[in-house]
């Protein structure tokens, strides 16, 4: 198949996965050692199998395919921001099949409670003992639809399992299977009956991007494919979620050159300084940056990150990290505007491949 950033042409069946693949080894964390050129590459090939699977049930997103695996596979969370009926949900569920995950849904509504997520201890007659029943949090990949419409205090109680993976119920705390990943969305039109999310909420979100609407070829694409059957049902586990740990492992292993290391840091401190930013990013968009450009090299099977792998990255980690004052909003300037005139500024450092 096509490289997971080339246009994708028409998909081609996956019934299983195939029998010989690289295996990937746990990569090398910050301080250890590198790494190798074998690991990167069946993380590589992991990212085509899955995004080749994936399109056999979503047309034409091979862009919002690759930034989801990007997030994923940095260990972070992701903000779908969309109308209805783009295929949000596929994606989660199409996701969640690929690897052969655990999927469960929670649809957010105003009277939903945090017990509803995380889940609560009832007592047992039988046993005089409280016994706990978790909630739908306890799953690998959570889509919480319409994130919005929930209580600030439901919001809420999703910051602990996305920050460190775990759940702490009555005094109790649950760790979570791996690889965990929260997909949350929102509409970006309807707004009645919403509680916007905090700015400290959105900065726990790696990536928040849209997928968009489908181009007519496409849609008629996606019409062929509905007209007998739902094509995510009849998809097949194309990997293994340990497959997908351990190329999350790899990652931390990608070589950052320092100056592009400086290049990512002095794009964050920038946001800081402009004059028509509120807020700018925090050290944690920093190491999103980070995680998020060692993903994206990875991808492409580099054992190095380049330049140009922060500039596909910076637009989807950074907007929603920085707020414009609304004296700025009043001359039409946005955050998508300022991060990339703040890009645009930035002297590209030249990086001789390894």
């Amino acid at each position: 198949m096509p490289h997971p950033t080339e246009p994708a042409g028409q998909p081609r069946p996956v019934q299983a996965r195939p029998p010989a693949t690289p295996a990937i080894h746990s990569g090398g964390s910050e301080g250890d050692a590198a790494a190798t050129a074998g690991d990167v590459a069946a993380v590589s090939d992991l990212a085509k199998r899955i995004i080749g699977n994936v399109e056999q049930a979503i047309v034409g997103k091979r862009k919002q395919l690759v930034l989801s695996l990007v997030t994923w596979l940095a260990g972070g969370h992701l903000l779908l921001e969309d109308v209805p009926g783009v295929a949000k949900t596929m994606l989660a569920r199409a996701l969640a099949k690929s690897v052969g995950c655990q999927f469960k849904r929670v649809q957010c509504t105003p009277d939903l409670l945090p017990s509803d997520v995380t889940g609560t201890s009832i007592f047992n007659q039988k046993t005089a003992e409280f016994e706990f029943r978790p909630g739908p949090v306890f799953t690998q990949i959570l889509l919480a639809d319409e994130i919005n419409r929930a209580t600030p205090r439901t919001q809420a109680s999703l910051l602990e399992a996305m920050a460190e993976a775990r759940v702490t119920v009555d005094g109790t705390t649950h760790t979570l299977q791996q690889p965990f990943l929260v997909i949350a969305t929102q509409n970006p039109v309807d707004h009645e009956g919403t509680f916007p999310l905090p700015e400290a909420q959105l900065d726990r979100f790696l990536m928040r991007f849209s997928l968009g609407y489908p181009t007519m070829e496409e849609e008629l694409r996606m019409l062929a494919m509905l007209q007998r059957t739902h094509p995510v049902d009849s998809l097949h586990s194309v990997a293994e979620a340990s497959e997908l740990v351990a190329a999350q492992a790899v990652i931390r292993g990608i070589r950052v050159d320092p100056r592009i290391r400086t290049y990512l840091l002095q794009l964050v401190h920038d946001t800081r300084t402009h004059e028509d930013l509120a807020l700018g990013g925090s050290p944690r968009a920093s190491i999103a940056l980070f995680r998020c450009a060692q993903a994206f090299a990875a991808i492409q099977g580099r054992t190095y990150v380049l330049p140009d792998d922060v500039k596909r990255i910076v637009a989807p980690v950074m907007n929603h990290r920085v707020i414009v004052k609304p004296e700025s909003r009043l001359r039409k300037v946005t955050a998508e505007k300022t991060v990339a005139e703040i890009l645009s500024n930035l002297a590209v450092p030249l990086i001789q491949p390894a």
